[in-house]
């Protein structure tokens, strides 16, 4: 059929064709009461699939045109100067710890044994690369039921071999921006903010209104499916420091010292004329590595998706926080049986999903599995307890590796008590109308 048709009149038939395809056949199931309701799920129309098959195309296949693209656009939304798009959120999270090991940062570096503040209530992956490195996660508690870190514990955590602070903003809700950023200030340390589950959130600071993910050193999301955004998998990494942008690129691209782009080359000028290391004069900057790096790019087809995806911001953030609220004026009649979750002072969440924690009298788990067997989708307030699974058991046994400073009450009550269920930007009304409905039931009976 393309005989008589130029490449781009081929291209332009096969895009035609699949925006008429993913139009016809994709986003056509309608949601019937009864019908299983997930906790989140892909929203996305034929503008990404186009991408994709655009992508797909070209067959570039590594990070190209769409990744300078999405890595763009993606730091201009965020009102943030460098952006790094890598293969995943447990990839950014790993980057953006290990760019504080850099020895380009001197005095500043995360050595081993040096100390983390954090909280053991999250995803395992903000605290994983502490652990591989070898340095020490110092485990505070959090708040209910706002679920994050309680900054009254920051003080007493703190010694002269704490470096940083790493925590989440807990299914979109902020955590205490303005305080903990003024902690950091004081003692000299790097804020790290997990935002893999907070993309669009704000916090008002310094007079105006920013998104999570900006106002510490470093920012970091995840594009898993069930998040605010998705490119199946990916992650990105967002710094308005220079030399924090410069270590990043570095450890995502093999630890190398060049910065050009792949497919690039010379950009610089002086690939062949200088002296790093013991190397020889002249040796190979592409081939010069200035840290231990990974190979954590995404390709340039994940990255078509997300430059789609980055158009529905907007759309997606409005919903979730509309969604939320539905569910929280639907059930509010029910905060003598659970703790319904409350947003962080100066804050404006877009939440991943809606927490609850069962008080006394409610059953966590008979709740669960009422929701369940009819069809709600629940999660785990992720780890719950991180301290308490089999990949601490021999730390936990020989009393090593990490430090817990006060007790972990509110921890351990999430990990007994809680639960969520989704406000992904594909829910309907008729959704939230059953959830709110079996969330009475399931309560109540």
């Amino acid at each position: 059929m393309f005989e008589n048709m130029s490449e781009q009149e081929a291209r332009e038939s096969i895009l035609n064709q699949v925006e008429n395809y993913c139009k016809r056949y994709h986003n056509q199931k309608e949601y019937k009461t009864g019908n299983r309701i997930p906790y989140a799920s892909r929203v996305y129309d034929s503008g990404e699939m186009v991408n994709l098959v655009d992508s797909a195309l070209e067959f570039w296949l590594t990070a190209g045109h769409y990744t300078e693209e999405f890595e763009l656009k993606m730091a201009k939304y965020l009102g943030i100067k460098y952006c790094s798009l890598v293969n995943s959120g447990s990839s950014a999270n790993l980057l953006a710890f290990m760019a504080l090991t850099s020895p380009l940062l001197g005095s500043r570096r995360i050595r081993r044994g040096d100390e983390v503040i954090t909280v053991a209530a999250g995803f395992p992956t903000t605290v994983a690369p502490m652990i591989q490195y070898g340095a020490v996660p110092v485990f505070v508690d959090v708040t209910v039921p706002q679920y994050n870190i309680d900054i009254a514990w920051l003080e007493k955590a703190v010694t002269d071999k704490t470096k940083a602070v790493m925590v989440a903003h807990t299914l979109g809700n902020p955590f205490d921006l303005k305080y903990v950023r003024e902690f950091c200030k004081n003692h000299n340390l790097w804020l790290v903010e997990d935002n893999c589950d907070a993309l669009g959130s704000r916090y008002e600071i310094d007079g105006s209104w920013r998104f999570t993910g900006t106002i510490g050193d470093i920012g970091t999301s995840s594009f898993y499916p069930p998040h605010h955004m998705t490119m199946g998998e990916g992650g990105a990494v967002y710094t308005d420091n220079l030399l924090l942008h410069k270590i990043i690129r570095s450890f995502r691209d093999w630890g190398r010292d060049c910065v050009c782009p792949s497919g690039h080359d010379n950009m610089c000028g002086h690939r062949f004329d200088r002296q790093y290391g013991e190397l020889p004069l002249g040796y190979d900057h592409k081939y010069v590595y200035s840290h231990f790096g990974y190979n954590l790019k995404a390709t340039d087809m994940q990255a078509a998706i997300g430059c789609a995806q980055l158009e529905k911001l907007p759309e997606f953030f409005r919903r979730r926080r509309q969604n939320f609220l539905k569910l929280y004026q639907g059930v509010e009649d029910l905060k003598d049986k659970v703790v319904l979750p409350e947003p962080c002072k100066n804050a404006d969440p877009c939440w991943f999903g809606f927490l609850l924690t069962c008080r006394k009298g409610t059953d966590r788990n008979h709740t669960v599995q009422a929701l369940e067997e009819n069809g709600v989708q629940t999660r785990m307030l992720f780890a719950g307890n991180l301290l308490r699974h089999p990949c601490f058991d021999t730390m936990r046994k020989q009393g090593e590796g990490y430090r817990v400073v006060g007790d972990l009450t509110n921890t351990d009550r999430i990990m007994k008590d809680s639960f969520w269920i989704g406000v992904y930007p594909g829910m309907t009304e008729e959704m939230l109308d059953d959830m709110i409905t079996l969330l009475h039931e399931a309560v109540l009976r």
